[in-house]
């Protein structure tokens, strides 16, 4: 009964082609949903680990929808980052943080949902995708990303209602199948990934002329499964992109910037209103239910590793020299509406600025307490 009891706690759920051993080693990374908001707050958060030198020490990258944007921009550049000899890459805001703060200056969700609608040969995901191309990562494909850490870029399959990863070694469903070596944009990956619904779901991805293979397991193996597929925001399934990283490493950090839902002191009665909030609470609670579960995994020593939320609060960390973060400052940007939407200066600034914060309070309470004391990338946007 222990046993059972044991697996039933965990923040993810077992499928068949899961090993029955819990890792021993490997460090993995990963990224919440939360459009800009999250982007943003993850460079913050990948600035700090970078000056610890623990960006070499990652096994997996793991991420979905605003996480997403981030792990693609990072993947791309990784080779051209110039870790020195100290696990340190001299280029990150260069590589890295500049591109993502430039893309923060367009609004991109609004103009393709408008597009999409008004020209039937297109879809509104298409554009988004038109627009990662355009803004970040130009024609390069998955088999670009770096052999290690291994990036795995996660999405929704409506169809079968799993996750759906796109990888450098395979592009898969546990219950579909596999394709090999997926010579796929980085930017289709992406907007697969960060399709959130209602307006940019789903995305229409035509695999029906790859080369699947299927291997033990898959189920669901016919081509009206393998052919024009259905997918989502990877937050759909799950918002932390906790899956691929919990079952394969035993060390897990992880970087959440996503979104809560609103009180409402007049819930809309109508049919439709109405259900859309009772979908928003029932996602706001599995998100808050993974969120527990993880982080009494963590107190727990099922893992090792941190939780790193954008809700959190410094004091509950219990360091004795933290960086400051007045909670009325730092839970107005955690309420920024989850859009891909322009940001001005002031808020790209905020949100590192908190990513860099909760990176160097977890990072030296539960990674290194040896590590020096961080000081902001932008110290004019203090969080006090």
């Amino acid at each position: 009964m222990a046993e059972v009891t044991d697996e039933l706690a965990e923040p993810v759920r077992r499928i068949p082609t899961d090993t029955d051993q819990p890792p021993t080693s490997g460090v993995a990374l990963c990224l919440s949903g939360g459009g800009y908001r999250a982007m943003l707050f993850h460079v913050g958060v990948l600035q700090r680990l970078n000056e610890a030198g623990w960006l070499p020490k990652l096994d997996r990258i793991s991420s979905v929808s605003g996480g997403s944007i981030t792990a693609g921009v990072l993947a791309i550049g990784w080779n051209d980052l110039g870790f020195d000899s100290n696990g340190v890459a001299a280029r990150f805001d260069e590589v890295v943080a500049t591109p993502l703060r430039k893309l923060a200056k367009h609004t991109i969700d609004v103009p393709s949902v408008v597009v999409g609608l008004l020209e039937p040969l297109s879809s509104i995901g298409h554009h988004v995708a038109a627009a990662y191309e355009r803004h970040l990562f130009g024609d390069k494909t998955l088999q670009v990303f770096p052999d290690r850490p291994r990036f795995v870029i996660n999405s929704t399959n409506l169809a079968s209602g799993e996750l759906f990863r796109f990888s450098k070694p395979y592009a898969a469903d546990w219950r579909v199948g596999r394709i090999n070596s997926p010579d796929l944009p980085v930017a289709t990956a992406v907007a697969c990934s960060s399709a959130f619904p209602p307006f940019l779901s789903p995305y229409r991805l035509d695999l029906s002329g790859q080369p699947w293979t299927t291997d033990e397991g898959n189920d669901l193996t016919t081509p009206d499964y393998r052919g024009d597929l259905r997918l989502s925001d990877g937050g759909v399934y799950d918002n932390l992109g906790l899956e691929t990283a919990w079952k394969t490493c035993r060390t897990v950090l992880v970087s959440d910037a996503g979104g809560h839902i609103a009180a409402e002191p007049d819930p809309p009665g109508d049919w439709g209103r109405h259900m859309l909030r009772v979908l928003q609470v029932i996602d706001n609670q599995v998100r808050s239910l993974r969120k527990r579960q993880v982080i009494c995994g963590l107190a727990g020593g099922d893992r090792d590793g941190v939780y790193l939320g954008i809700r959190s609060h410094i004091a509950d960390y219990s360091l004795t020299d933290p960086m400051p973060a007045n909670p009325d400052v730092t839970i107005k940007l955690a309420a920024l509406a989850t859009r891909l939407a322009e940001t001005d200066d002031d808020m790209q600034e905020r949100l590192i600025n908190w990513g860099y914060v909760m990176g160097d309070t977890g990072l030296r309470r539960h990674l290194d307490p040896n590590a020096a004391k961080g000081t902001l990338p932008y110290p004019n946007r203090p969080l006090t």
